[in-house]
């Protein structure tokens, strides 16, 4: 739910969903794989597990924002395009239409997905931001904002273990996700105690 919470939103960051600022460009001189987004995303995921410091790490993930949200469809990008605007301006009403639409032209459309949990999130409707976070990770099982999204409303919502465990894999995927860690630590105390 991220721009990055539930699928939210577009940047690990974890401000809420929707408000995620603009993404970086993407760095050129990473390899491309012609016309394999699939191995282009592997690719990509094992150089982010990997990055030597914050900086690569956000290189990395701008390239995989950006597979993320390229879409051979016109009329899906015209269509996205429309609804982050009217997300921008926070017609939640259109976008939610906008982003119906995409989902119904391309369901196979990870990004539609995530945006659209993303606006129920902030509407905190929490059950279909978690059915649409749960369809991001149907189509997409590495998508660490869909993981920090839905690791936020299982915070929200008091199932601190389930949230836990949420953002342990958003980790997992980027190790370098902004205020996860330390939601992380807190949570790891709260539900399983201190070291003594």
């Amino acid at each position: 739910m991220m721009a990055a919470a539930p699928a939210l939103a577009q940047s690990p960051q974890l401000t809420p969903p929707g408000t995620q600022k603009k993404l970086p460009q993407a760095p050129a001189k990473l390899p491309r794989v012609p016309g394999d987004n699939g191995k282009t995303l592997d690719f990509l995921f094992g150089a982010l597990k990997v990055a030597p410091d914050q900086e690569s790490a956000k290189a990395v993930e701008a390239r995989i924002w950006a597979l993320w949200t390229a879409t051979p469809s016109d009329t899906a990008a015209l269509l996205m395009s429309r609804a982050k605007t009217a997300m921008d301006s926070k017609d939640t009403e259109v976008a939610l239409k906008l982003l119906d639409a995409v989902i119904k032209l391309r369901p196979d459309y990870v990004e539609a997905w995530n945006r659209r949990a993303t606006l129920y999130y902030l509407q905190n409707d929490y059950d279909r931001s978690m059915e649409d976070i749960r369809q991001v990770l149907i189509r997409e099982p590495r998508h660490f904002g869909a993981l920090a999204g839905l690791g936020m409303i299982l915070q929200e919502t008091g199932d601190d273990r389930h949230a836990l465990d949420a953002f342990r894999k958003a980790l997992a995927v980027n190790p370098y996700l902004e205020r996860v860690p330390e939601l992380v630590k807190s949570l790891t105390e709260k539900v399983e105690g201190r070291d003594i």
